[in-house]
Formats: C-alpha cells, structure tokens, sequence
C-alpha cells in the first residue's frame, strides 16, 4: 500500500477519483486561453498596423511564433524546479493561472510590440508554474503503478482539447466577424477582443480551482516536498537514485528526444499550416468564409471524438494475453501518422503552388482535414501516453523537474517548428511538407526497431510485479 495520497476524497472501487474531474475543469479553461490565442498569433502578428496586427512579415511571425512556443514549453522546466523546491503543487498551479491572466489582458489592453513582449512574457512565466504542476498534481491522484493512469491521463487530455476546440472557434468569430469591419476599402480584425475572451477563460478556470479544490482533492498537493512512496520504504529526497531510477529517467530522455521531431512537425498548425490555409485553402462553406482560426478546431474537435475509443482500445488491450502494445510502440506509431498526415499536403501544394502572389487555383479544405485527422491520431498515440510514463517512471524527488525535461522536449521542437515553418517562405510549401512526412515516418519506423532495448531499461518486468502488488 502507498502512502502517498493525503486524504484524498472516497471514491468507488474502480471509478476515477473525483479530483480528476476538476483537474479536467482547470486544464481546460488553461487551454482555451492557450489555443485560443494560438489560433490567431500569426495572424495577428501578419495583418497590417491599419488592419489591427503588427505589421510583421510572414517569416518574422513564423520565427516569433516559435520562439513564444518554444519558451512556454520550456518554462516548465524551471517552474517545476522552483515548485520542488518552494511550494506546493496547488500553489503553483494557482500563480500560474493568475499570471496568465494578467498576459492576456495586457495582449488585450496595449497592442504595440511593448505590449506583445510584456504579454508573451508573462504567459510564458505563468505556463511555468502551471503546466508541470497541474499534470504532476493529476499523478498524485493515483498510486505509482495505478493501472488506470493512461485512462486518466487520456480522458485529463479530452479537457485540454474541449477548451482547444472552443477557443478557436469564439477567437474567429471575435476577430473575423463581431469585430470586424471595412472602412473604406481597409480591413481592420478585432483581434484585442479575442485576447480579451483568453483573459476572461484564465480567470474561469482559477476561480473554479480554488474553489473546488478542497471538496475534490482533499489535502492532495498542499503540502510541500510531498513525495510518493511504495512498501519498499518511505521516499527520500536526499536518498541516490537506484539503479532501475536511473535506467528509466534515461528512457524518458531518449523518448524526449523523438518526441522533438513530432512536435516540429504537429506545431505547424499554428505556424505555416495557418498561413496556407489563409492564402490557398478554398473555406468557402454554404456561401460563408469560414474563418483561418476555426481549422484549428479541427485537431482538438477529433480527439474529443476519438480519445474515448483510443483510451478504451488501450484498457482492452492491457486485458488480452498479449498485452498492451508498449509505450515506444505507441509512440512509434505516433510519428508514422504524423509523417501519412504531411504526404496528404504534398498533392494539394502540387495543385495550388506556394506563392501567394500568384494563385491559380485552391485546394479542397479536406485536404487540410484529413492531415489534421492524420496529426491528431498520432497525438493519441504519442502525447498521453507520454505523460502517464514520465508519472509512472520519474524518481519521486524529480517529479515535477522530469515531467518539466518532458516539456522541454516540446521546447526544442516548437522553436525548431518556427524555424521549419519560416523555411516555407523562401523554399516553398512543396519541399518543407514532403521532407517533413518522409523524416517523420522514418524515425516511427526506427523507433520500432529500437522498442526492445528501450523496454529493457524501462524494467517492465519490475513495473508489472509493482503494479500486481498495488492492485
């Protein structure tokens, strides 16, 4: 029997614990502020000062927009280190959403360069404290080797993407429809209002937390250098890692580092995936122009439809005599999805070209919706399952700093997708999509032959024995 779990309320034999439901609450209003602002960024940065933007050029904005991406996944890393150190998960949680806030509204009241840097900034800072802490607060839910974790995990993700698919959809309609206008001949978007509506979401999700929290986490996360243990002996921040410790924390670097070529690749969304659907997408619907933003539903509008049959396809699996197939399996799997999802683009930039100066024709909106079907079976299959590992196999004193080497991970990949996306500018559409589906199914293809050793340094036989005694 663990220990680790401060008076957390009663729940059924079997059932999920209450906590998870509001976890799910939190993290989603988190990323409707996120994505919200996500869908839009490049656009903004793009349009012209007379129209509501900034006035950038498309590889600025790309660059820029990677560079933001690429910070707010690496604040973690140093939240959760100050967090280990100094203050309870809860607590770090409640700083990060008011800091948030504070970014967003400050998008909201100042639209000039000052105004973008102080904002980004503080949304970067706030991430820092709440990404890391919000996901390691979901672990401590559970006993170590809980074999409902992956379902809690995929069904917390489900949370993250109901406020992923409303943000995009309410940004559009702010600044491409309520707030929009002509005057003479002049486009002007109303952008400020869509940064409005990330604030007022932020603010949602903390007020709910801190007063819920109580109720349905009990005394979970409250404590400071609360730590999980097992039978084999109370945790122990100052005792050296084991041998099987330092064998998984190993695994989780390595798994970071093909996680970094996913993420190139899935953060195109907001970055050259938003600019093509801009200039060569038909979005014509019923007579209507459907705004750039909504296709960034797309992605969090199918795994709200898929990740339930996923997360019970896995529960399944555990069940049958063979087992469920193994995390680098999964993850393998992620990536030749995300490479299929590209090799969808090659023919539709075949059609229309890559200068938007000089469009003949568009190409069908169902090529950009089969490649973030493609994209977002692949997230399945790499990103929860991600999460759940890093929970299940981080040494208790590095929780919260390895789940932020996870984000770290994301970092890299997302200032390297900015990169990527800028290279769309001069090279093409063409060569940038066909590269990137042909690396990334090479490397699924490389970490299938590779699932073996890594299982090996995992100690799955230990896991298991760990997980029958917790059972």
């Amino acid at each position: 029997m663990q220990t680790t779990l401060d008076n957390p309320p009663k729940q059924g034999k079997g059932k999920h614990p209450p906590g998870l439901f509001l976890l799910f609450i939190t993290e989603m209003w988190e990323r409707y502020s996120y994505y919200g602002i996500r869908s839009f960024l490049v656009l903004y940065l793009t349009a012209e000062l007379i129209s509501g933007g900034l006035g950038m050029s498309d590889s600025q904005a790309l660059l820029l927009y990677g560079n933001y991406i690429g910070l707010v996944y690496l604040s973690p890393m140093i939240g959760g280190w100050i967090t280990d150190k100094l203050m309870s998960l809860r607590t770090g949680v409640t700083l990060g959403g008011i800091i948030m806030a504070l970014g967003d509204f400050s998008l909201f009241l100042v639209q000039e360069k000052w105004g973008l840097y102080l904002g980004l900034g503080l949304l970067i800072i706030g991430n820092g404290f709440f990404k890391p802490n919000i996901s390691t607060l979901l672990g401590e839910l559970y006993e170590k080797n809980d074999k409902r974790k992956d379902s809690a995990f995929t069904i917390f993700y489900m949370g993250i993407n109901l406020g992923g698919f409303f943000a995009p959809i309410v940004a559009g309609l702010l600044y491409e429809d309520f707030f929009y206008s002509t005057v003479n001949g002049v486009e002007h978007f109303g952008f400020k209002f869509a940064f409005l509506a990330s604030s007022i979401g932020m603010i949602i999700g903390q007020v709910l937390f801190n007063a819920l929290a109580k109720k349905y986490l009990g005394d979970v996360g409250t404590k400071k250098y609360k730590i999980q243990t097992t039978t084999s002996g109370e945790g122990d921040k100052k005792k050296p890692l084991t041998k099987v410790e330092k064998h998984r924390t190993i695994v989780i670097f390595i798994l970071a580092v093909f996680v970094v070529m996913f993420w190139v690749g899935f953060e195109q969304a907001g970055a050259s995936f938003t600019l093509y659907t801009r200039d060569f997408i038909d979005r014509t619907l019923f007579g209507y122009e459907v705004p750039v933003a909504w296709f960034q539903s797309l992605n969090p509008l199918f795994i709200l439809l898929l990740a339930p049959v996923v997360s019970a396809f896995w529960l399944k699996m555990a069940k049958t005599k063979r087992g469920d197939f193994s995390v680098p399996t999964k993850m393998a799997f992620g990536l030749m999805l995300l490479g299929l999802g590209f090799m969808v683009l090659v023919p539709a930039v075949m059609m229309t070209g890559s200068d938007e100066a000089d469009i003949t024709m568009k190409a069908s909106a169902a090529f950009m919706v089969v490649t973030y079907l493609l994209n977002t079976l692949g997230e399945l299959c790499l990103s929860p399952i991600g999460l759940s590992m890093v929970t299940k196999m981080s040494p208790a004193k590095f929780a919260s700093a390895l789940m932020g080497v996870w984000f770290l991970s994301n970092a890299a990949a997302n200032k390297l997708a900015g990169v990527v996306a800028s290279w769309t500018t001069k090279s093409g559409y063409l060569e940038i999509y066909a590269y990137l589906g042909i690396f990334a199914i090479g490397l699924g293809i490389l970490l299938l032959i590779l699932t073996k050793p890594i299982q090996r340094l995992m100690h799955m036989d230990e896991l298991e024995r760990e997980q029958g005694e917790a059972a």
